[in-house]
C-alpha cells in the first residue's frame, strides 16, 4: 500500500484567490477542515495521488512501449538522412529528426553492434560516420573523409572493424578502417581497381570471402578477405561472367544456407548462385524473371532483400514499379515466384526490418514511402501505410537499437 503525507498536499487559502480552487480546478485537492491557526487547507483526493504515482513511477521505468527501431532514409534531392521511429508492434513510423549531409545521399549502412551508421555522400566523393542515439534514433556526426567519386554501396565486414565500399564511376573497391569509436580512417587500407560501375560490396556470413557485382561488364568480382588487415585477394578465377544484358547489381546472402542471390538490373531477374565454403567461389544455379509475362515495358532492377529467416526474397522493378516475392527452399535455397505487389513509383529502395515482419520501400519519383506488412506464411506483402519522405528516396534502412 502506498502512504500519502496529507501534508504535502495543504495549500494556504490564498491560493484560491485566482478562483481556480473554488470551482475545484486545483485537480486531487478538496477543501477540508481549518488549521488552528484558522487557515483552511486542502484535502487530497486519493485516486487521483495514486493514479499520479503510478503515472510517475510508469514515465521513470523503462518502458515496452519505447521505440527501440528506426528507420533512416537517405534523400538524395535534399542532401540529408530522414530518421523514423518505428514502432515495433504495429509497423507504423513517427518522423523524429533530419541530418543533413554534404552532399547527395545515398547508401547507408551499420555497425554490427549498431552503434555507428555510415553513409555515402555520393556527389561528393565522401564516405560519413555518425553514432546512434539508442533512446531516438538520432544522429551525431563523427567524422567524413574524401573516398572516391560515386560510391555505390557501404558494408562493414563481420567484426565492424572495416568499412568497405564500392564505386560505380571509378570501378574500384576500398577498405577503410573504423576504430573503436567509429572514426573512419582518413586513408584507405586497401584500394583496388576493378571494372565499370560497381554496384555492392558485402562479405560472406564468415567474414572470408567479398563479392562485388558489377552491371557494365556484366560480371561478379570474388575476392578473399582478411578480417584482421582489411585487405582484399581476388580468387581464381577473380570474376564470374553473368552473360549479355544481365548487369548484376545488388545481393543477398541467405542466412543459413551456401546460397548467394544476385538481381540483374538489366535482365530484370533474379539469379542464384551456389557458394564453395572453402574456396569462396561462385557457381551459378538458376535464374527467375522479377517480371509477370505479360508486361512489355521498359523495366530495371535496383535493390534485392532476403528475411532474416532466409525464408522470403523481395526485388524492386523500376518501370514495373513492383517488389517480386520469392519463396527459398530452406534445404535447397531453390527459389518460386510468389507474386508481384504494386509499390511506388521508381522503388530504388527498400528494407526488411530485424523482425521479418515489415517492410519499407522508397519511390524515387513519388518522394513517398509505401510500408508494407509481410505475410510469415506466404510472403505476401499487405501495404498498410504510405509516408511523405521528401524529394528523391534513395536508400531505406531500419535499425534495432536494443
Amino acid at each position: 500500500m502506498v502512504k500519502v503525507d496529507r501534508s504535502v498536499c495543504r495549500v494556504p487559502i490564498f491560493a484560491s484567490q485566482n478562483g481556480l480552487a473554488k470551482r475545484g480546478g486545483y485537480p486531487g485537492l478538496v477543501f477540508g477542515g481549518k488549521r488552528d491557526d484558522g487557515r483552511r487547507v486542502m484535502k487530497p483526493r486519493y485516486s487521483f495521488l495514486l493514479l499520479s504515482i503510478v503515472t510517475a513511477i510508469y514515465a521513470a521505468w523503462p518502458s515496452a512501449a519505447q521505440a527501440s527501431s528506426f528507420a533512416y532514409v537517405s534523400l538524395d534531392g535534399e542532401n540529408k538522412i530522414v530518421v523514423y521511429a518505428l514502432n515495433d508492434e504495429d509497423g507504423s513510423l513517427i518522423r523524429k529528426s533530419d541530418t543533413e549531409l554534404e552532399g547527395s545521399a545515398g547508401p547507408l549502412c551499420t555497425s554490427p553492434d549498431r552503434r555507428f551508421l555510415f553513409a555515402s555522400v555520393r556527389s561528393a566523393g565522401k564516405l560519413a560516420a555518425f553514432r546512434i542515439s539508442p533512446d531516438d534514433g538520432k544522429l551525431t556526426h563523427i567524422n567524413t573523409v574524401t573516398a572516391g567519386i560515386n560510391p555505390a554501396y557501404v558494408a562493414t565486414d563481420q567484426t565492424g572493424r572495416h568499412l568497405l565500399t564500392a564505386y560505380y564511376t571509378e570501378g574500384k573497391i576500398t577498405s577503410h578502417g573504423i576504430d573503436k569509436n567509429g572514426r573512419i580512417s582518413a586513408k584507405a587500407t586497401q584500394q583496388l581497381p576493378t571494372a565499370d560501375k560497381a554496384h555492392a560490396i558485402m562479405t560472406d556470413r564468415d567474414n572470408r570471402f567479398v563479392y562485388v557485382p558489377h552491371t557494365g561488364p556484366n560480371t561478379i568480382f570474388q575476392f578473399r578477405f582478411d578480417e584482421k588487415s582489411g585487405r582484399f585477394t581476388a580468387l581464381k578465377p577473380a570474376r564470374v561472367n553473368t552473360g549479355e544484358n544481365t548487369g548484376p547489381r545488388q545481393f543477398a546472402l541467405h542466412p543459413k544456407l551456401d546460397v548467394a542471390y544476385f538481381d540483374y538490373e538489366q535482365g530484370s531477374a533474379i539469379a542464384a548462385f551456389d557458394v564453395d565454403r572453402k574456396s569462396g567461389r561462385l557457381t551459378f544455379r538458376e535464374r527467375l524473371s522479377t517480371l509477370p509475362k505479360s508486361y512489355l515495358g521498359k523495366n530495371s532492377n535496383a535493390r534485392i532483400e532476403i528475411t532474416p529467416d532466409g525464408r522470403f526474397l523481395y526485388v524492386a522493378n523500376r518501370g514495373h514499379n513492383s517488389l517480386a516475392g520469392f519463396a527459398a527452399d530452406q534445404k535447397t535455397g531453390a527459389l518460386k515466384g510468389i507474386g508481384i505487389t504494386p509499390t511506388e513509383t521508381v522503388p530504388r529502395g527498400f528494407n526488411i526490418d530485424p523482425t521479418g515482419r515489415f517492410l519499407y520501400a522508397a519511390g524515387q519519383a513519388s518522394g513517398k514511402l509505401a510500408a508494407f506488412r509481410i505475410d510469415r506464411e506466404n510472403g505476401s506483402l499487405k501495404r498498410f501505410a504510405t509516408y511523405e519522405v521528401g524529394e528523391r528516396p534513395w536508400w531505406v534502412l531500419v535499425v534495432k537499437t536494443n
